[in-house]
């Protein structure tokens, strides 16, 4: 199986349908809703926390399998649990409609794969075997989280701050792109992981300088640096 890498965005509002009740689908559509998908659980049973997401009005949970229709106005679908016989007729649905369909342990009936995934705030690393070894991929996943920490995090909800600062302040592409890479490849992210937050953001302005480091807000910046920047503040 060859795969082509991609990151779907956009998904606010946008109707997802998850068939299967269970803890896998309980997963996919924990996901889907954290994403702001309108989240449609189609399965005769369901797991407490799913009830308890449908009782809350989080998601539309209908008791029952699959009928014709329920693909309508779909963007894509999640069957999370594995039977091809009660697949096939999702999947004809979803290449008629146009619905992106991931069937879990069935590739035949798959238009997209889902690889296993690590999420550090604003980083977002996927990883897949293209059906090779999905062991493998659990495995590496568990390395990546160890390897890629809540640093990585905080990290890139500065970068983030910065990113228009950055640009008023240091419009010289070349100046500016110095920068950038001064800022990924030295020690912040490592102080960020030995808990020393405050040497972080002095190497911060060290590198982009004070007027660029203000757009930090006080959630971002760490408190000693709020303090400072509000000293004089009547």
């Amino acid at each position: 199986m060859n795969v082509y890498p991609i990151f779907l965005n956009d998904l606010e509002g946008r109707r997802c349908v998850v068939f299967g009740g269970g803890h896998e689908g309980e997963r996919k559509a924990r996901e889907l809703l954290d994403l702001g998908a309108a989240v449609v659980l189609i399965s005769p049973e369901a797991t407490a926390p799913l009830q308890d997401l449908a009782a809350a009005g989080r998601l539309t949970w209908l008791r029952r399998t699959y009928r014709p229709g329920d693909l309508q106005d779909a963007f894509l679908t999640i069957v999370s649990e594995t039977n091809p016989e009660a697949t096939a007729p999702i999947w004809e649905e979803a290449r008629a409609r146009n619905v992106l369909i991931n069937a879990m342990d069935d590739v035949p009936h798959c238009t997209f794969v889902a690889g296993s995934v690590v999420r550090q705030g604003p980083l977002v690393l996927s990883i897949s075997t293209s059906g090779c070894a999905p062991a493998l991929s659990v495995r590496l996943r568990q390395r990546f989280e160890r390897e890629f920490g809540p640093a990585y995090a905080r990290f890139l909800h500065w970068m983030r701050a910065l990113r228009e600062p950055m640009a008023t302040h240091i419009p010289d592409f070349e100046t500016r792109r110095a920068r950038w890479y001064a800022l990924v490849d030295g020690d912040i992210l490592d102080l960020l992981a030995a808990g020393r937050e405050q040497e972080a953001y002095d190497r911060l302005v060290s590198i982009v300088g004070p007027e660029v480091a203000a757009a930090l807000s006080p959630a971002e910046a760490p408190a000693e640096a709020t303090a400072e920047a509000t000293a004089d503040l009547p």
